[in-house]
């Protein structure tokens, strides 16, 4: 039973990667913009979604990939903490070029730019942080998720509660994965998930009411 809890816990770790998670987020936005408008171009949603997984995702991991086969890391889930700067480093900057892909060729709306801006601020607060306290990215990318949806819903005057909830329960469940896995402390969990929601959710916040 231990077996089963260890691989099913490493399954959702890997499908709820850090790195997925912009993708996640492009996929639902596109799906909901859809349904609001169903005129909205294929080839603008492929796009959309195609070239943020190659920059949030398919790049850093080929990076990654890199850094291992060079011994930089010792495994590709990064589990030393001291191993991780240099990907992040790189991921950063990939994550930066989404940023100008989201505003200035998609040109999605404002509250977009913020989610982006604010994923790519998390991930460089997680990157400061990691040098003297190992804090969850896995939490930190799936609260930045939450933070998204919640900004999208401010933004439209909606309340998309299906995704919500379906988000509270994969957090719950990526949560207990990470804790059951020894990668982190409860603690750690936490924070990271509460700084992935206010950087995606504070800067559309204060702009709604400014």
């Amino acid at each position: 039973m231990q077996q089963i809890f260890n691989i099913l816990s490493r399954a959702l770790s890997i499908a709820l990667h850090p790195l997925f998670i912009p993708t996640y987020g492009m996929m639902l936005y596109m799906a909901a913009m859809l349904v609001r408008t169903p005129s909205l171009p294929s080839l603008y949603i492929n796009i959309g979604i195609i070239t943020t997984f190659i920059l949030t995702a398919l790049i850093p991991i080929i990076l990654m990939l890199i850094l291992w086969k060079r011994g930089s890391i010792s495994s590709l889930h990064i589990d030393n903490a001291t191993e991780r700067t240099t990907p992040y480093i790189y991921t950063l900057i990939c994550f930066g070029f989404w940023c100008y892909f989201v505003t200035e060729v998609i040109q999605l709306p404002l509250v977009w730019t913020c989610i982006a801006i604010g994923a790519t601020v998390a991930l460089l607060l997680v990157t400061i942080i990691n040098h003297w306290w190992k804090i969850s990215a896995h939490l930190t990318g799936i609260g930045g998720l939450l933070g998204g949806i919640c900004s999208i819903a401010m933004y439209y005057s909606i309340f998309p509660i299906i995704p919500i909830c379906c988000v509270l329960a994969l957090s719950l469940l990526v949560m207990y994965a990470r804790l059951h896995l020894n990668a982190h402390t409860p603690l750690q969990v936490v924070c990271g998930y509460l700084l992935g929601i206010l950087c995606t959710f504070l800067p559309n916040l204060i702009i709604y009411y400014a």
